[in-house]
């Protein structure tokens, strides 16, 4: 049976290689769409939750991997990438980082990609979902795949569709988000975008997967951009006097012209920080400066300093040294009503914090504690958040506004806080002690 009458009958074996929060709930709305799945991941703890059926990002709901196991089409997760070869399409949802100059770190695509070719066969679509520079597709994942003498186009299928996940976000889930899909041929291109459509409510096909790349990189090089400007307009008006949480708010009263970006301790998240220097290194193949994206960059990543200097300012006001000061900062995620804590500025606040000499705590309701990361390790459990507690510090940092703090309990018994979420904005009682920054 061909590829596509796999796909139109929903009979195609669907794998996914990651299992973080764009490849789980990818591979859990292609089997709400009947095909057999078997998710792929390095991390055996991922694996073995999902044989459990437990799913471990809680912004997905509890019974996400459950109802998976429950019945229907058939589910499966390994760590063996031997078994790639079963599947008849194979999307790759793998991580894209930075190196430590900011230079693009392919590896986990490149890895991921070999391990396909390894047991790559003639009938197989394999799909890019990683954020990624243009030609990234074609120049990277291509010649691994047709060093097997087979043909793009006949024997094997190849495209590129960019995840558009915003975990926690209400309105809009893995199946509603409208998604792209480019092919590096047009007939990858149609199978990807029949394959997609029979689980994504709509599918945009352009004309290459170039396009597509692209498109990805400016969705988010475009937010980083205006979440630059408003936190260059929070730094000026700051010294102003002027309140740019207001500003905002004004500005926003336009009808038409405008649209609202917020402030705030700098980028977090996966896309944002990373994905616009993705964009800023493949430019220098052509000759041509970034100037916008490297501006936005330079703006974003000073952020956390600007927040510890405003600290240390709000500490000395308060006849306090910010060395042996206790410090306790509210919210580890890089958003809120979520545990993800992927390029939280948190991390690096904390770590200034302390090299200052700051003893620093830290609670955050849906991260109770912390894990290694590629750039952080710092070994910390959330605190409790009471009263009594809050009494004992120095000072509050708010870093993310959660929906489940009490933010007048806060006000009411913190000795100093510095926002930099307007988190306070509606509290009542005296306010001399908030700074915002």
């Amino acid at each position: 049976m061909s590829l596509q009458a796999k796909v139109e009958n929903n009979t195609a074996v669907v794998g996914v290689i990651g299992l973080g929060y764009v490849g789980l709930p990818l591979m859990a709305a292609f089997h709400r769409a009947g095909f057999p799945v078997i998710g792929f991941d390095v991390d055996q703890r991922k694996i073995d939750a999902l044989h459990k059926g437990e799913n471990y990002l809680k912004h997905l709901g509890k019974t996400l991997v459950s109802d998976m196991k429950k019945g229907g089409a058939k589910f499966d997760a390994t760590t063996d990438a031997g078994r790639l070869g079963e599947c008849d399409v194979v999307i790759s949802c793998v991580p894209t980082p930075l190196g430590t100059h900011r230079e693009p770190d392919l590896s986990f695509v490149e890895n991921s990609a070999k391990d396909i070719a390894k047991t790559l066969r003639k009938g197989q679509l394999i799909v890019l979902e990683s954020s990624t520079y243009p030609r990234t597709t074609r120049e990277i994942m291509l010649p691994l795949f047709e060093a097997k003498g087979l043909k793009l186009g006949e024997d094997f299928f190849l495209a590129y569709s960019p995840e558009r996940e915003d975990p926690g976000r209400k309105d809009f889930n893995t199946q509603s988000i409208p998604k792209l899909v480019g092919g590096i041929d047009p007939i990858s291109g149609e199978i990807a975008t029949a394959l997609y459509r029979k689980a994504i409510k709509q599918v945009i096909p352009v004309s290459t997967a170039e396009v597509a790349e692209a498109a990805k990189l400016l969705e988010n090089i475009y937010r980083a951009v205006n979440i630059a400007l408003v936190n260059e307009m929070k730094m000026v008006l700051d010294a102003m006097g002027i309140d740019v949480w207001e500003v905002v708010r004004a500005a926003s009263t336009k009808p038409f012209g405008f649209q609202a970006f917020y402030p705030g301790p700098g980028l977090g998240g996966h896309c944002i920080p990373i994905d616009p220097f993705y964009l800023t290194w493949k430019a220098r193949e052509v000759n041509l400066p970034t100037r916008f994206i490297e501006l936005a960059g330079e703006v974003n990543h000073q952020m956390p300093e600007w927040v510890v200097q405003k600290t240390v300012l709000a500490l000395n006001d308060h006849a306090k040294a910010v060395k042996g000061s206790k410090i306790l900062l509210l919210g580890l995620a890089y958003k809120p009503d979520v545990d993800d804590v992927r390029e939280s500025p948190s991390f690096e606040l904390i770590e200034k914090l302390e090299h200052l000499g700051a003893e620093v705590d830290y609670n955050d309701p849906h991260v109770p504690q912390t894990h290694r990361m590629r750039q952080h390790d710092l070994q910390m459990k959330s605190v409790e958040l009471s009263p009594e507690n809050l009494k004992k510090y120095d000072c509050v940092l708010i870093a993310t506004h959660h929906q489940a703090y009490d933010w007048q309990m806060v006000a009411d018994n913190a000795k100093l806080i510095v926002d930099t979420r307007n988190a306070m904005n509606g509290v009542k009682g005296k306010r001399d002690h908030i700074v915002k920054a």
